[in-house]
């Protein structure tokens, strides 16, 4: 590899899937960059400890205050214990935002948090002109005009393995080229099923994904198709094109990660085996690639790959946040935050499988929903996103739905 000699990284979300892999990346090829700075939620210090071992940052953040001090000490522990020097620890979401923003133009930003909680990390290290490694799909849902207007061209690469591919598909293809976007879906864990099959849905049989191992919240998401949907919006701002040019297919064997059709027909497909390094490592080393990365596709052995329509009057997800989208207004910020509480919910008991999209609808159509201009700013569109949480848990605990 060249040009990436002295680049250092900051990674938000470092215990995640994303974050453990992207580190298990940098262990491998540690010639991509040197770990400066990581933050995490802090219910998993032991796995902090091994990382600050293996990676030695110069920081760590902590976004719960109240699990801060646990962190702390296993760190000073494991430190102490190897001979190693202690990191800086800092607590708190204000940390983690000016951990964000702490790098410059030669170094790289991964946000793997999980949720809305991302957007202002994102826009810190857009300000500070880091490239921006985003896996924090959020950012762009609730926040997406806000981010696409601080992001210079190219600064921001997606870790996505949907968004990854259309990137690597749309290489020496120009926006005009682009007739559109299909984005490709496993299906999740209860593909083919009925409304009324589903409506017995256990919190367990949604964590069982077929082709991908990720933390309980994209998991349901995923079998709720609300991943998916996110997804469609997020395709929307970061290939800056209308939601009604962003198909979406569904593809159980997860090997076609996503396409792009272009004006005179064609459609370039970008394939691999369901593994995310693949979108992680080319985000990090872009525009180099990895030797070895992952394993390649073996078309020595027979093998089948099958396309089918969504069943959008089954799985709504999809039709809700394209109707959001259309919208505007801070609608998208309604729909996520929405969507957050009751997968929330959904796990404590409070709520059926069925019940999630039904309530993103309910507080979508609410008669009272407030909305946020774009001269609101970042203000404007946390405050609603404030009003759907609030909407969400009296609809919960009313037991309307």
């Amino acid at each position: 590899m060249t040009g990436t000699h002295g680049r250092r990284l900051v990674l938000l979300g470092a215990t995640g899937s994303i974050g453990t892999q992207a580190l298990d990346v940098l262990t491998r090829y540690p010639e991509v960059a040197r770990l400066h700075g990581l933050a995490v939620g802090g219910s998993r210090p032991e796995i902090v400890a091994d990382q600050v071992l293996a990676h030695r940052p110069e920081r760590v953040v902590v976004s719960d205050p109240d699990r801060a001090d646990a962190v702390e000490a296993t760190i000073a522990s494991a430190c102490r214990t190897a001979g190693a020097s202690i990191p800086r620890i800092e607590v708190g979401p204000e940390a983690v935002t000016d951990l964000a923003g702490a790098l410059g133009a030669q170094d790289v930003v991964l946000n793997a948090i999980t949720g809305s909680v991302g957007l202002l990390p994102t826009l810190a290290a857009l300000e500070s002109g880091a490239r921006l490694a985003l896996a924090n799909k959020e950012s762009l849902v609730v926040g997406g005009h806000l981010v696409t207007e601080a992001a210079a061209p190219g600064q921001v690469l997606p870790v996505d393995s949907e968004h990854t591919a259309i990137a690597q598909a749309l290489a020496g293809v120009r926006h005009d080229q682009i007739d559109h976007l299909v984005v490709t879906a496993s299906g999740g864990p209860f593909r083919g099923r009925s409304r009324d099959q589903l409506a017995q849905v256990t919190p367990e049989q949604a964590l069982a994904h077929p082709t991908w191992s990720m933390g309980r919240v994209i998991t349901t998401n995923s079998a709720t198709l609300v991943n998916k949907a996110l997804e469609v919006i997020e395709a929307c701002f970061q290939f800056d094109l209308p939601e009604d040019r962003v198909q979406v297919v569904v593809h159980p064997q997860s090997i076609v990660h996503s396409m792009v059709t272009l004006v005179d027909g064609s459609t370039i497909a970008q394939a691999s085996p369901p593994d995310m390094r693949h979108a992680i490592g080319w985000a990090l080393a872009h525009p180099e690639k990895l030797p070895g990365l992952a394993a390649a596709l073996d078309f020595t052995t027979a093998q089948s790959w099958t396309f089918e329509p969504v069943d959008e009057d089954t799985f709504d997800a999809i039709a809700l946040a394209r109707a959001a989208h259309r919208e505007g207004g801070g609608a998208m910020a309604v729909y996520n935050a929405t969507n957050e509480e009751a997968v929330d919910a959904f796990f404590a008991g409070d709520l059926t499988f069925l019940g999630i999209t039904a309530l993103i609808r309910a507080v979508l159509e609410h008669p009272e929903r407030p909305r946020a201009e774009r001269a609101d700013g970042v203000e404007g569109l946390l405050a609603v996103e404030a009003w759907a949480r609030r909407t969400a848990r009296t609809l919960i605990t009313s037991a309307e739905l």
